[in-house]
């Protein structure tokens, strides 16, 4: 008897959609990837101009910290927004929006005639660049498996060590050669560009449409706490503000206090929080949010201190100051590519991201042994291993993350983690910052003696230097007298150790908190295929029966496969148990499988 076997047609995926090859999700991906590089280098790009920028527009150190920190401050708020706005609307429509946002604030950034209306520009860009972050992360779990992502989030970890490290570069550069005002305008181009890929290449199945309800009361209450905590660990304890024991501190915490404590009853209460604290429950999202903090302070921090020790510790021009921090960029970019090659292919995480953990406390306590003098080749050797650290942790832990929530919390999941990271880095640089100011004061002050006397020596000259120091106002170091630029230098070089020393303790935690992290198996289904399963699995037919009936299917199918060498009775079997224990649809409803079309055996 001859043995007829029909081959099933190879499934679409879950979507409805054909499978995306490597190609078609690298071409997915490249507006995702240059609208994330447009927002990190939003962040980055005047780390190393700021001191040419501050002295241009006669700011002062507390303007130094501003212009940071309100980019960071604005992404922070906005983020954990976009990421809920994620799972409601259009993400494609959000992430091109969020895109033309970033275009006018930077746009606007490079016409600032004083520090106060850069500042407010800066918001503007942060505006935009919250969106992108939380959005590229989310649109890249809806294309790309968790199993399959690590090689992705390697490339998406090379584009944010390229814009977090190489933006000072790039800045330098353009300081240097054609003016700081262009630090605001060379990510104008990228931005357009990246609309106009994504329109091109991003391709999202249609999400069905449902009853939605926004909760604006969260939005405002997490935005007004988070920004008036971030601005007081900003301000108190600068030089001409308010100290951190005083009665402005007590009313902003206090203000702070009362907006996130009614922001976390509202979001106990209302239907689609901002940030839904029910995934506290979850262990791998509440470590994954612990570690985030502290990878937050050395990605940010690093970048922010690193720019002025090698500008006020060593002289560096912006374009030196740059190309000094190459080697941080390298230790990003080895460790996020290989890294996430390797994951990908053996599917463990969790010891790499221990591994990454024990390097980013051993980089932060070398960077804490530096001074003005070290020599170069072993700073570098420090700021690879640090870069290495990051690099490793930062995008797997939004990776995890992903990997066990659902597919309807996944946007507000993933831009919590960055989120968090955010709050981290914007509250670290501030504090930081301040610790910093207080340093140099402290070490200026010890060396006053020595400091009067060269001041002294240069007559008129000196003067209005010692005025300009006593001041606050950041020096242009290469352009002071050997004898006053070596006491500056040497000032500098201690407090930015002492500052990446206070960071270690911080970098303990994430490795605790790695540590704890519950050893999931990483996923093979993309989000939408899960969000298909979901859906799918809720309709009539699905429940408990439904479940029986699909795993006596499944086993059928892994049957059927063994008929072209297995003798008849085995596919007599097969018929018998689809007769009676699988269902398939049909027009009219339910019907037997065995039912109508029969099978040539």
């Amino acid at each position: 008897m001859t043995h007829t076997v029909t081959q099933a047609k190879p499934e679409p995926s879950a979507s409805g959609m054909p499978k995306m090859s490597h190609r078609q999700v690298l071409e997915a991906l490249s507006g995702l990837l240059l609208g994330m590089f447009v927002a990190i280098l939003a962040g980055t790009v005047v780390s190393t101009s700021l001191p040419r920028i501050i002295a241009d527009l006669k700011g002062d150190e507390t303007a130094y910290t501003w212009v940071v920190v309100a980019t960071l401050l604005a992404t922070t708020v906005t983020t954990p927004i976009c990421g809920k706005l994620a799972d409601l609307f259009n993400r494609k429509l959000l992430i091109q929006l969020s895109l033309a946002i970033f275009v006018i604030g930077s746009a606007l950034a490079g016409f600032s005639q004083d520090t106060n209306t850069l500042i407010g520009f800066r918001v503007l860009q942060g505006v935009g660049a919250g969106g992108l972050t939380a959005l590229s992360q989310v649109i890249m779990a809806d294309i790309i498996s968790p199993r399959e992502r690590g090689k992705y989030m390697g490339i998406f970890g090379a584009i944010m060590a390229l814009g977090t490290v190489g933006g000072p570069l790039v800045g330098g550069v353009l300081t240097d050669s054609v003016g700081w005002r262009w630090n605001f305008y060379i990510g104008v181009p990228f931005a357009i560009l990246a609309i106009i890929l994504l329109q091109a290449t991003l391709h999202l199945p249609k999400r069905p449409a449902r009853k939605v309800s926004i909760d604006y009361l969260g939005a405002v209450l997490i935005a007004a706490g988070v920004s008036i905590l971030l601005i007081w660990v900003s301000l108190a304890g600068q030089k001409g503000q308010f100290q951190w024991a005083s009665a402005t501190s007590f009313w902003m915490v206090a203000g702070a206090a009362v907006a996130l404590i009614a922001a976390v009853v509202v979001e106990f209460t209302v239907k689609e929080p901002i940030l839904p604290l029910r995934l506290f429950k979850n262990r791998t999202f509440t470590f994954s949010v612990i570690a985030s903090i502290s990878v937050g302070v050395a990605m940010f921090g690093t970048s922010v201190f690193l720019g002025q020790y090698m500008q006020l510790a060593r002289g560096a021009t912006p374009t030196q100051s740059g190309l000094l921090t190459l080697p941080m960029i390298a230790g990003l970019l080895v460790a996020s590519i290989v890294v996430g090659q390797i994951i990908s292919r053996t599917g463990r995480w969790k010891v790499y991201m221990i591994g990454g953990s024990v390097l980013l406390i051993a980089g932060l306590l070398l960077m804490g042994t530096i001074d003005y003098d070290t020599d170069y080749v072993v700073l570098s050797v420090y700021m690879f291993v640090l870069g290495a650290g990051v690099g490793t942790v930062m995008q797997n832990l939004v990776l995890v993350v992903q990997n066990v929530v659902a597919p309807s919390q996944m946007g507000v999941a993933s831009a919590a983690v960055t989120f968090f990271r955010s709050l981290g880095g914007t509250a670290g640089v501030s504090v930081l910052g301040s610790i910093l100011g207080s340093q140099v004061s402290g070490h200026l002050a010890d060396k006053s003696h020595e400091l009067s006397e060269a001041i002294v020596r240069l007559g008129p000259a000196g003067a209005a230097i010692g005025k300009a120091l006593q001041s606050g106002t950041i020096p242009s170091v290469s352009s002071l007298p050997s004898s006053i630029r070596v006491i500056v230098e040497s000032s500098y070089g201690e407090s930015v150790a002492f500052v990446f020393l206070v960071a270690v303790p911080l970098a303990v935690i994430t490795l605790i908190a790695v540590c704890l992290l519950p050893n999931n198996q990483l996923g093979t289904k993309t989000a939408i295929e899960r969000q298909f399963d979901e859906e799918a699995a809720s309709l009539p037919g699905r429940g408990s029966g439904g479940v029986v009936a699909s795993a006596a299917a499944e086993v059928i199918d892994d049957a059927e496969a063994l008929i072209a060498v297995e003798p008849l009775e085995t596919a007599e079997a097969i018929a018998d148990a689809r007769g009676g224990a699988a269902h398939e649809p049909s027009g009219d409803g339910v019907r037997p499988a065995g039912s109508g079309e029969q099978r040539s055996l």
